[in-house]
């Protein structure tokens, strides 16, 4: 269908017009089975124009301009067209909720984000529409990835032996000219002398963040090639080898990967600090809902259990012997130690109004009825309980990243695209 769509767009555009006839969208760019209309060109152009009118920052030339936006309106057809074929899906309330976040972070409600867009010359439809593109492609993204990517008890054992798990978190921007596999030496050269440019502009005191917006096809471009906080654990091997010996504020000079050329910036950087947490350590008797005890009946049962408690009765056997919690009942009713909403939030709060050794009324749940008795609280350090799990998560995020690029960098070179400007 989209075959036939093209060709009836090419016959159209390329038939002489009719006497006061307009004229027809003008075709960019072929992306296999796909266009990118000069519309969809000058609204993304647009767009990016705002953004930088609004940093102050002085436009580059039109052409500069409509090629580096045009190179990513392709990336993204190619990812659209690789995420329609896997039958991926955006529901309305994904993108709902997607929109509702971006308004939050901006201390916005939907409706003043949508007058402050409109303000702006964006249309709060187009706006909708590039975010189900930007979900769709995220998912094919992280979906293939993802399929790809393992991490071995191996390799998590060789991460620790090393040392490598870093406690420190930085900021960096990245300004990418990529290179497919597949490139001539000719195009790799015209990606140097490119990314030499926008270092020279730099070293004039060029804003990066602007270079980044006009030059950069790396996924963060929009956002100025802002990556945000992550920790130095996950950056690819590159990223971290570069940051190692640099000041926050300094940036590298032009760097070569699978994926094309690189410029590094450390934007900031932050020690994580310790992670501790609050546990309690309680027990309980629990009388279950269940179709043969009604609530009322577990109420009464329940308090027969308290009046017991109150006269001297022995907790861990009167636990022992009517609780419906299987996993604490042989226990004498003890849960260990856990964090405090871990069995929900109602017991959370009932726990948390208790000093120590003191016992609650008989309150219910969703699971039942419960007495507890607090029998203590501690601060305890869990860095070392996570470094395992957080070596796992360091690894996993550091291949992602790797295989994406990777990807992208495949279907880029395999594509027929045929750029017509």
């Amino acid at each position: 269908m989209k075959k036939l769509l093209i060709l009836s767009v090419l016959f159209m555009v390329n038939c002489p017009a009719r006497a006061n006839q307009e004229l027809l969208d003008e075709i960019v760019a072929i992306v296999e089975d796909g266009v990118i209309l000069r519309s969809e060109l000058d609204r993304a152009v647009n767009n990016i124009v705002q953004q930088l009118k609004a940093r102050g920052t002085q436009l580059p030339p039109k052409s500069v301009l409509d090629q580096q936006v045009l190179e990513r309106l392709i990336t993204t057809e190619l990812q659209i067209q690789k995420a329609d074929s896997a039958g991926v899906r955006i529901s309305e309330a994904e993108i709902d909720q997607a929109l509702s976040q971006i308004a939050s972070q901006n201390k916005l409600t939907l409706s003043q984000m949508q007058k402050a867009l409109e303000n702006d010359g964006i249309s709060f439809a187009d706006f909708r529409t590039d975010m189900r593109k930007d979900l769709k492609t995220e998912k094919i993204r992280n979906g293939l990835a993802d399929q790809n990517v393992k991490v071995s008890e191996h390799e998590i054992d060789l991460f620790l032996a090393d040392n490598q798990l870093s406690q420190t978190e930085v900021r960096l921007g990245h300004i990418l000219i990529a290179v497919d596999s597949k490139a001539d030496q000719q195009k790799v050269k015209e990606a140097k002398s490119k990314i030499d440019k926008v270092y020279q502009e730099l070293e004039e005191g060029k804003d990066f963040a602007d270079l980044a917006t006009i030059y950069s096809t790396g996924q963060k471009a929009k956002e100025g090639g802002d990556l945000g906080w992550r920790s130095s654990n996950e950056l690819p091997t590159l990223f971290a080898d570069q940051i190692k010996a640099m000041n926050v504020g300094e940036y590298t000079h032009p760097v070569r990967s699978a994926s094309g050329f690189h410029i590094i910036r450390l934007s900031d950087k932050r020690e994580q600090s310790k992670k501790m947490i609050t546990q309690y350590n309680a027990r309980h008797i629990m009388i279950e809902n269940s179709e043969l005890v009604t609530p009322a009946q577990g109420m009464e049962i329940i308090n027969n259990l308290n009046e017991e408690l109150q006269n001297g009765g022995d907790f861990a056997k009167l636990a022992e012997e009517h609780s419906d919690d299987v996993n604490s009942a042989a226990l004498g009713g003890d849960l260990g130690w856990f964090q405090i909403n871990e069995f929900g939030q109602r017991f959370g709060n009932v726990l948390k109004a208790l000093d120590d050794v003191e016992m609650s009324s008989p309150f219910q749940t969703q699971a039942g009825w419960h007495i507890v008795q607090k029998l203590g609280q501690r601060q305890n350090d869990i860095t070392d309980d996570l470094k395992r799990a957080q070596a796992k998560q360091s690894i996993h995020a550091r291949k992602m990243n790797e295989e994406i690029e990777s990807w992208l960098s495949e279907i880029r070179g395999e594509a027929f695209i045929d750029i017509r400007i």
